[in-house]
């Protein structure tokens, strides 16, 4: 299947005709670097039958979760009148510690958790997004779930939002997500520890500017003030940096996971897929091998029909928010969802309003 959009050849086009052709192609070619996939499919197709084996070796790489199988419809959140067309994607960045996870950021950690989770809402019309981060560290009410070997795992009260996903895996985080702020999850895609550093490595690396010094004497990253072009390893820990950065805590962490997510679709937006193929299969190699996602986005084309629908998003306008919080008052370490701001959050998200600014205001800021 092709995507590509261009009408058969007409008769002879009068001057001011090619030139609109001439202006559509060029505002093509602008849009087709800004998603991987789309670009690929292209690259890929064009290439006959040596292409087609690339597609389906790419498509092999994707990883899917039955969320349909997992979670019961009945009690789902259902999609607001008001909400129309908007879409709603969790993203789950997992560190698992096994297989080439485990060379990774010198890390001594058992099982895997939930390092890091957005929930990015689209608005009906695709024209812009809104990522908002949920700490790790909040205390959520874990609704009842499936584990991995099929046992059943009771609800819980209390328990840290990370945890969810080292026992039960992704579906029971949107069963929780959902559980907590009523909005539905149309959409999961989780990327993999390793695969992240292939990805950014893939991409030919990515540019940050911090203005503060980050020294984390725990994992040894070390990055002083200034521009700089992270490698994946590089990227991988200032992404998951705790100790060197703000007062030391899940809350200041988030900022510059939420700056590295925008540099990283800034860079993938101006990369010339269709300039370079190699690059391209390379870049989706990488982007395939890191991605679990639901069911219905766990192929090559379904993924590239969902990417093209939101081609006309600016990474550059993207806003990143993060849950607002405040400091549990019987553990100082842990954090609350804060109220009001909280409900206004996801009530905005819920009818596909405009978010207030007053539920961008978080009590905990982690400095």
């Amino acid at each position: 299947m092709s995507y590509d959009d261009t009408p058969p050849p007409g008769p002879p086009a009068t001057p001011r005709a090619a030139s609109r052709r001439k202006d559509r192609r060029k505002s093509g070619k602008r849009h087709v670097g800004r998603w991987i996939l789309i670009g690929l499919v292209v690259v890929v197709l064009a290439a006959g039958g040596t292409g087609w084996w690339y597609y389906e070796h790419l498509n092999g790489n994707l990883k899917g979760v039955d969320l349909s199988k997992q979670l019961d419809e009945s009690t789902r959140p259902k999609k607001a009148v008001a909400a129309g067309n908007a879409t709603n994607l969790l993203v789950l960045g997992s560190d698992s510690r096994s297989g080439d996870n485990g060379k990774l950021d010198a890390g001594n950690v058992s099982g895997a958790r939930s390092d890091t989770a957005l929930l990015v809402h689209i608005p009906e019309g695709r024209q812009k997004a809104v990522a908002v981060s949920i700490p790790r560290d909040t205390l959520v009410d874990r609704p009842e779930c499936e584990k991995h070997d099929g046992a059943t795992l009771p609800a819980a009260h209390r328990v840290m939002f990370n945890s969810v996903y080292s026992l039960a895996g992704p579906a029971c985080v949107v069963k929780t997500v959902e559980k907590m702020s009523d909005v539905r999850v149309d959409h999961l895609v989780e990327v993999d520890f390793a695969g992240f550093k292939g990805l950014v490595d893939a991409i030919g690396g990515v540019t940050v500017t911090t203005d503060e010094d980050i020294h984390d004497a725990k994992s040894g990253f070390d990055l002083p003030k200034g521009t700089h072009k992270l490698d994946g390893t590089d990227a991988l820990k200032f992404v998951r940096t705790r100790y060197g950065h703000g007062d030391g805590s899940d809350l200041g962490r988030i900022g510059l996971q939420q700056q590295f997510l925008l540099a990283l679709l800034s860079e993938v937006k101006n990369q010339d897929l269709l300039g370079s193929p190699t690059k391209a299969i390379k870049m989706a190699n990488s982007a395939t091998k890191a991605l679990t996602t639901d069911e219905d986005l766990a192929s090559l084309t379904s993924l590239a029909k969902f990417a093209r629908s939101m081609r006309g998003i600016d990474p550059n306008t993207m806003e990143t928010i993060m849950m607002p919080v405040a400091y549990d008052k019987q553990d100082a370490n842990r954090v609350v969802p804060a109220e009001p701001q909280a409900a206004q959050l996801w009530k905005a998200i819920r009818n596909d309003v405009d978010i207030p600014e007053s539920a961008k205001k978080s009590p905990a800021t982690g400095g």
